[in-house]
């Protein structure tokens, strides 16, 4: 039996509906390639990815900080971690590539955990970074939803 690939979606609670709208459109794109969705599994880019994913037929799983019932209606597999926000850690070291869209703080540090990880990073929107003035460019940027799903798709058969 074949383990599917897992995708891991990042981005803030708070969102505008065109992040909104891109996370789902994201969703749609993880579940049509036969992914696996994992996210935080609360509301924002969380609960827009989790709802594209699962309108496409696709399974998603939620890492929650503290209790099941903050799931958001889309989450199929809820995982109660009981750590607060240090489940980020988990979200993102569950997948084998990361899709930030949007993003708080909260998703700045899930970036971080990915990237010194070795977990591919791909950007819609997102943080960009810079040490000393230098930008980082270990955040694949995408164009739209097919193709940062397409660059997850690519890189996480490389791991």
């Amino acid at each position: 039996m074949e383990k599917p690939v897992i995708i891991a979606v990042i981005g803030g609670s708070e969102i505008s509906p065109q992040a909104a709208a891109l996370a789902e459109e994201v969703g749609q794109e993880i579940a049509r390639r036969g992914a696996v969705l994992v996210c935080g599994g609360l509301g924002g880019v969380m609960e827009a990815a989790c709802k594209g994913a699962v309108e496409a037929g696709g399974l998603t799983i939620g890492i929650l900080p503290g209790d099941r019932r903050e799931a958001n209606p889309y989450v199929k597999i809820p995982i109660v971690s009981g750590v607060g926000y240090a489940r980020n850690a988990a979200v993102v070291k569950s997948a084998q590539a990361v899709i930030a869209i949007d993003g708080s703080y909260g998703t700045l540090t899930e970036i971080g955990y990915a990237l010194q990880s070795g977990i591919p990073v791909i950007g819609l929107g997102t943080w960009e970074i810079a040490l000393e003035g230098k930008a980082d460019k270990n955040i694949i940027r995408a164009k739209n939803a097919k193709d940062a799903v397409d660059k997850a798709m690519e890189l996480a058969g490389k791991r």
